[in-house]
C-alpha cells in the first residue's frame, strides 16, 4: 500500500494529502526528516541507501532518514525513524529546519542530533551498509565525490559544517 504524505505549500502548511508515488511523481512539497547519530568521540554515522530504494538507490545520507506520514509531526517521524532504521531511541536534539527546494527533494526538511554508543542495528531493507567517520573525512568525500551523497544530506551536512565546523 502506497504510504499516504501530508502535501504542503512554500510556508510548510498541509494543503492536501496524497500518495507517496504521486507527491514523487509530481515533485509536490512534503515533509521529512533527518538524523545525525554521532558517537560521544565525535563521528559522524552516515549509511548507504539500499539497491531497492526507489530514489538514490546506493547513495549514502544521513544516519537516518525518513518521510512523515499524514498527520505525524516532525519530533514523532524522527524518533519513529531512527528506531525503525537504526533500532536505536534516546534523546534528539532539533538543529534546523530546512525548506522545501529542488536540493532537499522538495521536503520541508527538519534536522536532528543523537549522541550515542549504543551501536546500531541497521534495517536491511533500507541501508546496505554504514559506519561512523571523522566529520573531516566526509567532509573531504563529499568533496572529491559529491556524487556519492543524496543532494539533500550534502544540503544539511555543509549547513551542519558550518555551524559546528568539520574538524
Amino acid at each position: 500500500m502506497d504510504e499516504q504524505f501530508d502535501v504542503v505549500d512554500e510556508d510548510d502548511r498541509v494543503i492536501g494529502v496524497a500518495p507517496r508515488s504521486v507527491v514523487h511523481a509530481r515533485r509536490w512539497r512534503h515533509r521529512a526528516v533527518h538524523i545525525f547519530v554521532f558517537k560521544t568521540s565525535g563521528e559522524l554515522l552516515v549509511h548507504q541507501r539500499s539497491a531497492a530504494k526507489d530514489e538514490y538507490p546506493l547513495r549514502w545520507t544521513s544516519s537516518a532518514s525518513g518521510h512523515l506520514h499524514a498527520g505525524e509531526d516532525y519530533a514523532a517521524a524522527a524518533h519513529r525513524e531512527l528506531l525503525e532504521e537504526l533500532g536505536l531511541q534516546g534523546h534528539l536534539e532539533f538543529l534546523q529546519k530546512f525548506v522545501a527546494s529542488e536540493a532537499t527533494s522538495f521536503e520541508h526538511s527538519a534536522l536532528y542530533r543523537l549522541v550515542t554508543d549504543t551501536a546500531p542495528r541497521f534495517d536491511a531493507g533500507e541501508i546496505a551498509s554504514g559506519g561512523y567517520w571523522p566529520l573531516r573525512a566526509v567532509a573531504d568525500w563529499i568533496d572529491r565525490h559529491p556524487d556519492d551523497f543524496t543532494p539533500c544530506f550534502v544540503t544539511l551536512f555543509r549547513w551542519y559544517e558550518r555551524q559546528f565546523g568539520a574538524t
